[in-house]
């Protein structure tokens, strides 16, 4: 199991801050890589799973795309054009609003809702396995980190 110093090749920092900063960063690129290849076995990128992820939460109701984009881990501003793929791919489909014709409103199709639920097997056991190896109470000590970072 390599430091951070090691798999930074980097001996010395300048605080714990910088090291502490440089240890998350790379933590996150080492998950969204792992996760990233998840996805991508099923022709979707994280961002694409993400939004399909939300979908699923509202499903058979739909979002307008600026809901969508409200909601996302990492607000994309492309998120017209990552609905589009999905259209393209049959995973969601889009309706003109009642109230407003001008906005549309996206929903997830029945193989999205597939797709997700095939997705969410392989998640649910990187996350089992996640859990494991760090420990609930570490796991739980991680949220509240997370939470401090998240209002700096």
């Amino acid at each position: 199991m390599a430091t951070i110093g090691e798999r930074l090749k980097q001996k010395k920092f300048r605080s714990t801050g910088q090291q502490a900063f440089l240890s998350l960063l790379t933590a996150a690129a080492h998950l969204k890589e792992r996760f990233g290849n998840v996805c991508a076995k099923e022709k979707i990128s994280i961002q694409q799973y993400n939004i399909l992820r939300i979908l699923n939460g509202v499903h058979p109701r739909g979002y307008a795309r600026c809901e969508i984009t409200n909601r996302m881990i990492e607000k994309a501003p492309d998120t017209t054009r990552l609905i589009d793929r999905l259209v393209k791919q049959g995973l969601v489909i889009r309706e003109k609003c009642d109230e407003d014709k001008r906005q549309s409103i996206t929903k997830i199709s029945a193989k999205g809702i597939g797709l997700i639920e095939k997705l969410d097997y392989e998640v649910d056991k990187f996350e089992t396995h996640f859990e494991k190896e760090i420990g609930s109470d570490s796991c739980r000590e991680f949220v509240k980190i997370n939470e401090k970072i998240l209002n700096i």
